[in-house]
């Protein structure tokens, strides 16, 4: 599926889904509302029974509206005479419980007298035995406009209300799972299709390499094989050494893959042993000059004890990786900086190129499998795009850091982080190595 469809797809998809989920959100809300009007109606009526039978019991004329809504939670409800607590909290029981209002709620009486609401009680309903339980008293605002009255708030009006609507959460739940895994079937569709896109130029791209080498061996052993070559020796030595330069190149560029295979098998398995990084990175270099004539590689090794617990081999294929990547990306007369220092009780190694740089966009993925800078009009760049992910994963074995600091149009460092406490000193008992390193700060160029 091309990229626009994708986009097209997705796009779609997501007006869709925020279709639904606006619509389940505006029924839900209708919903709300009505539970909230009915229970605000069923309260009125309850509390106007309640003013009738006061109004009844002592003698007085029925208020035909005595109930005001102050907020959405609290009533106050005129009477003509003095209350009496005892007889309006047995009122508001059964009144309550007589609409199924199983709700906590508080009430206070008005007194005229003191100007204040001087009797109050919090009255928490309990489902298990369908009784009530009366907590401390709790003041609640006078209304001027009343005389004799008394006010009944509902703190728990809205879970009481959302404990109604038992179908709507179950319908919202359902819902939120279903876009749940709608989104989640697009993130495997596009990790899917980038997957598919990663192996499509990693094959493309392992052909391209494995190509010019075989083609080339291929021509210098059909040269080889022909009699008259024997006439000219030094040609002869000439076809012998490119099908050796290329044979192994063939190797190198398996060796990547197969490294890469044993990582994902979760077979790495490192082989300690306290090695003097200095010296891992003069033999480097030693080896990456005999591959790259021309670069110019300078080494400012200032640590002062460069001895390390790591696994050699790997340690020494991650520098040779990181030279071989600094290479990929120089136009003409690359130069390379090693270097070495002690910072806030870290061992840095730092490897310097004044190549292309990187864009900060593709800073964060250059590490990950297969995945290549784009170079532009640039064609030459070769590689699997398995080298640095290689790195990290050597570098995440040893639970050291590896950083990037790049700008494009001036180079690039990476720069690799070793715990001091994962380091040893020169004189250790246990380990002597020859130091092949002067005072000063070591130049190789």
């Amino acid at each position: 599926m091309r990229n626009h469809s994708i986009r097209f797809v997705i796009a779609l998809a997501t007006i869709c889904i925020g279709g639904i989920i606006m619509t389940q959100v505006y029924w839900v809300r209708r919903a709300f509302d009505i539970k909230e009007k009915q229970f605000n109606q069923t309260v009125v009526i309850a509390l106007k029974n309640v003013s009738e039978r006061i109004a009844k019991l002592n003698g007085e004329v029925v208020n035909p509206s005595p109930v005001n809504q102050l907020t959405s939670d609290y009533y106050v409800v005129n009477v003509n005479q003095v209350i009496d607590a005892n007889i309006l909290e047995h009122y508001l029981k059964e009144e309550f419980s007589y609409r199924d209002l199983h709700i906590d709620y508080e009430y206070g009486i008005y007194d005229c007298s003191s100007d204040k609401m001087v009797y109050g009680n919090y009255v928490t309903h309990t489902k298990t035995d369908g009784n009530t339980q009366q907590a401390a008293s709790t003041n609640l605002p006078k209304y001027d406009e009343f005389v004799y009255y008394f006010g009944v708030r509902f703190p728990n009006k809205s879970t009481f209300l959302a404990g109604q609507m038992d179908i709507w959460i179950f319908s919202s739940f359902i819902l939120l799972i279903v876009v749940f895994f709608f989104a989640y079937t697009l993130f495997v569709i596009l990790k899917q299709k980038r997957l598919s896109e990663i192996q499509r130029d990693f094959i493309n791209n392992m052909t391209h390499e494995f190509k010019t080498p075989i083609s080339t061996i291929a021509v210098s052993a059909d040269l080889i094989s022909n009699p008259k070559i024997n006439a000219h020796p030094e040609k002869l030595a000439q076809y012998a050494q490119i099908i050796k330069t290329q044979n192994h190149r063939l190797k190198e560029q398996i060796e990547k893959v197969l490294q890469m295979a044993v990582m994902d098998k979760g077979k790495l398995t490192l082989s300690r042993e306290l090695v003097d990084i200095h010296e891992i990175v003069r033999q480097a270099v030693i080896h990456f000059r005999l591959k790259y004539e021309d670069a110019q590689i300078e080494c400012d090794l200032q640590a002062d004890t460069p001895l390390a617990n790591a696994d050699k081999v790997h340690l020494t294929n991650v520098i040779y990786n990181l030279l071989d990547n600094a290479t990929k990306y120089i136009s003409e007369n690359p130069k390379i900086l090693i270097s070495t220092k002690h910072y806030k009780k870290q061992l840095l190694l730092s490897i310097q190129d004044n190549g292309l740089g990187i864009e900060k966009a593709h800073q964060n993925k250059v590490f990950e499998r297969f995945y290549r800078v784009p170079t532009g009009n640039r064609h030459d760049v070769k590689g699997f795009g398995l080298g640095l992910n290689y790195v990290r994963q050597i570098i995440k074995a040893h639970h050291w850091k590896i950083g990037l600091e790049s700008e494009l149009g001036k180079g690039s460092t990476f720069t690799v982080s070793i715990p001091l406490d994962q380091t040893a000193k020169k004189n250790t008992n246990t380990t002597h190595l020859k130091d092949t390193e002067n005072k000063n700060p070591a130049l190789i160029s």
